[in-house]
C-alpha cells in the first residue's frame, strides 16, 4: 500500500480567495474513494531548524507580525496571513519532507498540497509564505539522506523563489518550464527556465518537457526528483496563459513518472497551483497525476 500525504491544518481560511484551497479536501475524498489501495497519512513533524535552514529569522518575525492583524499580509503575499493560515504552510512543508522521504524508501511520494515557490529566504509573494520545496531539499541535504536532487517546477508561473534559495546549493538543479508572459515579472534565473509562448498546445509543450529532461540527463543522477505538478498549464485556468488539455497534463505526468522510473530515481510530487473556475477540474488533473506517478 502506498502512502500518499496530506496536512488537515493546510485547508486554512482563505474564504473566497482565487487560490482554490478546498481542493485539497476534494481530492482526499475521491482518494478514499477512487484509490482504496493508496492511504492518506498525516506528515512527520518538520524537523527543528528546517524552516530556519532557508527563511531568514528577520522575515519569520515579519510573519508574526502579521498574526494580529492578518489582512496586512496582503500586501506581501496577496493573501491574509493568520495563525492558522501558517500552522497550515508549516503543515504543508511537514508533507512535502514527508512525501520526498516516502519517495526515497517506495520509489515515489505524493503531497496533497504544496509546491509554494514563490516564497523567497526574506520574502513572499503570490500566495506563498514558506518555501516547502526549499524547506524540504535544504533538510534532506543537511541530513544526508541524499546528495543531490532537482526540481522541476511545471506549474505555469516561473518557480522565483526556489530559484534563489538554491542559487548558490550546486547539489541541487532548479529546472522551470513557464509561460514567459506572466507572473512574476522578475524571473531570477533556475539553473535552466524554459519561458513558454502564450497559447502553447500538447505537442509543443510535451516537446519543451523533452529538452529540459535531456538537460537534466547530462547532469550528475539526482538522488531525488521534486516534481512541481501544477494544473494551471490547462487551457481554462485563470491564472494561466498556455493551451494544455487534460490529456496533454496526463501525458506530461506520464513523461517525467517513466524517465525518472527507467533511471531507477525516487520521484516526489506536490500539487503547486491550479486556477480554473471550476475547481472539479483542478482536482481531476491532480487525481490524474496521482494516478500517473503511483499506479
Amino acid at each position: 500500500m502506498g502512502k500518499v500525504r496530506f496536512a488537515e491544518q493546510s485547508v486554512f481560511p482563505w474564504g473566497e480567495h482565487i487560490f482554490p484551497v478546498e481542493k485539497y479536501q476534494r481530492c482526499v475524498d475521491h482518494i478514499n474513494t477512487v484509490f482504496p489501495s493508496l492511504e492518506i497519512t498525516h506528515p512527520q513533524p518538520l524537523p527543528l531548524g528546517a524552516v530556519e535552514r532557508v527563511h531568514s529569522a528577520t522575515y519569520l518575525e515579519r510573519i508574526k507580525g502579521y498574526f494580529k492583524n492578518p489582512e496586512a499580509g496582503v500586501w506581501e503575499f496577496e493573501a491574509p496571513c493568520s495563525v492558522e493560515v501558517y500552522r497550515g504552510v508549516l503543515g504543508a512543508a511537514a508533507g512535502t519532507l514527508s512525501a520526498c522521504r516516502d519517495a526515497l524508501k517506495q520509489g515515489w511520494g505524493f503531497h496533497i498540497g504544496g509546491g509554494f515557490h514563490h516564497a523567497f529566504p526574506d520574502h513572499g509573494e503570490g500566495f506563498c509564505i514558506l518555501n516547502d520545496v526549499a524547506i524540504s531539499l535544504a533538510q534532506l541535504l543537511h541530513e544526508g539522506a541524499v546528495s543531490t536532487a532537482a526540481v522541476l517546477d511545471l506549474d505555469v508561473h516561473q518557480g522565483n523563489g526556489t530559484a534563489v534559495c538554491f542559487a548558490q546549493e550546486e547539489r541541487v538543479h532548479t529546472i522551470s518550464l513557464h509561460q514567459e508572459n506572466n507572473y512574476p515579472a522578475w524571473k531570477p534565473p533556475s539553473d535552466l527556465d524554459i519561458g513558454l509562448p502564450d497559447g502553447m498546445e500538447d505537442s509543443a509543450y510535451l516537446e519543451a518537457l523533452g529538452k529540459a529532461l535531456t538537460w537534466l540527463e547530462k547532469k550528475p543522477r539526482p538522488d531525488l526528483v521534486l516534481f512541481l505538478a501544477g494544473a494551471d498549464p490547462f487551457m481554462k485556468d485563470q491564472l494561466g496563459g498556455l493551451a494544455l488539455s487534460k490529456k496533454g497534463l496526463r501525458a506530461r505526468d506520464d513523461s517525467v513518472g517513466a524517465w525518472c522510473q527507467q533511471r531507477g530515481i525516487p520521484l516526489s510530487v506536490v500539487l503547486a497551483g491550479g486556477y480554473a473556475k471550476e475547481t472539479g477540474d483542478v482536482v481531476e488533473i491532480h487525481l490524474s497525476t496521482l494516478e500517473s506517478v503511483s499506479l
